[in-house]
């Protein structure tokens, strides 16, 4: 249940619904735009700023929370511009005003469901049923955390087991020993973050070092911060606890041993997977889902034209960020792939205009 401030009580609500009730826009405000934007994460905030700026009519589509993954990171300590770090819940609220400044048009909570071209739109549909028409589409949906998989942690997810590592969360095991899951560099931000707060950080890494996953600064710092130990070729085989999480079963993958271990909370960041069953068909992806552009779509192509660089196979649906096959998962590359999607929209438009 939830009570506004306007005292309406919704029961059980979804994101659009919640939304709706505080006036924010969940259905299109045209009939139809220039480019629609789908998921507000670094790259799909970063095509909205320099999408509206140029004087393109932009809506932007987002089911769940701006920011995407990099919005949960507790501390970005190598974005360009900020030498002290940014929180990403932060840097991506910067990006929002900066969008919205510029006159993008923004709906929340009400997610897109298909995608179809026709002669001259590109159609996306919505889940409530109603439909958002224009003339270019990018994709910046990114991408979800992968779960561990144990039915007696899942049962305690925001109870002590989380996926990501927030301020808020951070806060509720001061002083108290926590655990991280995962090699990669929002693990070690995670843990680094974490042990401001916790008495003991340990991280769990299933390989047997950190150097072709994490970035070097990264497993310096960890290295030199006394309260953060990693433990390699580790990983979580159960848990449990009296409605929270209070113990953890470790396995060495080498010795095939576990142990019992007393924590107040289990941070998990093992990797994601692309959102994109959404799309079904019209666009061709690799094995895992990721959305296939540029050269990598060239075996698919239907035009005589070339490709632009992160044009998909459907001409005209451009893909950024996370969600695109051969991207490289870092905030900065995402902001840059979609500002630079945004030169190849205005290229786009130009050639469908001649063709007119």
């Amino acid at each position: 249940m939830v009570a506004l401030f306007n005292r309406i009580v919704l029961v059980d609500p979804g994101n659009a619904e919640v939304a709706e009730a505080l006036g924010v826009d969940v259905r299109p405000a045209r009939s139809a735009y220039d480019l629609i934007i789908v998921g507000a994460g670094p790259a799909g905030l970063a095509a909205a700023v320099y999408a509206a700026s140029e004087g393109l009519a932009t809506v932007l589509l987002e089911q769940e929370a701006f920011g995407g993954q990099a919005g949960t990171s507790s501390r970005i300590r190598n974005y360009l511009g900020f030498p002290r770090g940014i929180s990403g819940a932060d840097l991506a609220w910067r990006a929002y005003e900066q969008a919205w400044t510029f006159g993008t048009h923004f709906i929340y909570g009400n997610p897109a469901t298909s995608l179809a071209t026709g002669e001259d739109l590109h159609v996306v549909g919505l889940k409530d049923g109603s439909q958002v028409r224009s003339r270019a589409v990018i994709i910046a949906t990114g991408v979800s955390y992968r779960r561990l998989g144990i039915a007696e942690l899942e049962s305690l997810a925001g109870a002590g087991v989380f996926y990501g590592a927030s301020t808020i969360e951070a806060q509720a095991v001061a002083g108290k020993p926590v655990f991280v899951v995962g090699g990669g560099n929002s693990a070690g931000q995670a843990a680094l973050h974490l042990a401001k707060y916790a008495e003991q950080v340990t991280l769990l890494v299933r390989s047997q070092s950190l150097a072709a996953s994490m970035s070097d600064y990264l497993t310096r710092e960890i290295e030199n911060t006394a309260n953060v130990h990693v433990r390699y070729r580790s990983e979580v085989a159960g848990g449990g606890g009296d409605g929270r999480l209070e113990h953890l079963l470790i396995r060495d993958r080498d010795s095939g041993r576990t142990e019992s271990v007393p924590t107040a909370g289990l941070f998990i960041l093992i990797g994601a997977e692309p959102f994109t069953d959404w799309l079904r068909g019209e666009v061709a992806r690799d094995r895992w889902g990721f959305i296939l552009t540029g050269p990598d779509a060239a075996p698919h192509w239907p035009l005589a034209r070339a490709l632009f660089p992160f044009e998909t196979t459907t001409p005209g649906v451009f893909a950024v960020g996370d969600v695109r096959h051969g991207s490289v998962k870092r905030v900065a590359s995402a902001v840059g792939e979609g500002s630079i999607a945004i030169r190849l929209v205005h290229d786009y438009l130009a050639l469908a205009l001649q063709a007119t």
